[in-house]
């Protein structure tokens, strides 16, 4: 069964530029942004958004190469722009999923405590309006929308810098 499985995946999804290059950027965003809200715990919240963008962002970097291997290796150095953005897309996708669990993971394994944290701070900082409880999921739903505009920005402009007739 291990190997119908992993030879399924392999065969069908890492040898794809988009499997191999989302998955690249699935497990750098999981580790940079678990990793930066963990280590981050202690931190103001402006400094803990900053590094979940900056995360986001390097994570999002798969997107370039990837679309870059496509047109190199894959389709004889010719890109299209429209191509080459749906490439990105689809790699910023994968990614913004290992964003999205890395969220699930932080706000209900990690630090349940997050969103009473967040409010004290909103009330202290003079906040008077109506603090919304969504929830973990809707959360993670959030940041993989946020890495999923990040992404389309990167694949555009990653897409024109690499197009060739």
């Amino acid at each position: 069964m291990r190997d119908i499985t992993f030879g399924f995946i392999n065969r069908y999804f890492m040898k794809s530029t988009i499997g191999k290059f989302g998955l690249y950027g699935l497990v750098l965003a999981f580790m940079l942004f678990l990793g930066g809200l963990y280590f981050g715990m202690g931190t103001d919240f402006s400094t803990q958004e900053l590094i979940g963008y900056l995360a986001i962002l390097l994570s999002l970097s798969f997107v370039f190469f990837g679309i870059k291997h496509y047109r190199d290796q894959i389709n004889g150095g010719k890109l299209r722009l429209r191509k080459g953005v749906m490439i990105g897309l689809l790699i910023a996708a994968v990614t913004a999923l290992g964003v999205a669990i890395a969220d699930l993971i932080y706000t209900t394994l990690i630090n349940p405590g997050f969103f009473e944290e967040y409010e004290a701070v909103m009330r202290s900082e003079g906040y008077k309006g109506e603090i919304p409880d969504y929830g973990s999921v809707f959360m993670a739903f959030v940041m993989f929308l946020t890495a999923m505009i990040m992404g389309l920005f990167v694949s555009l402009l990653s897409a024109f810098i690499l197009k060739r007739k």
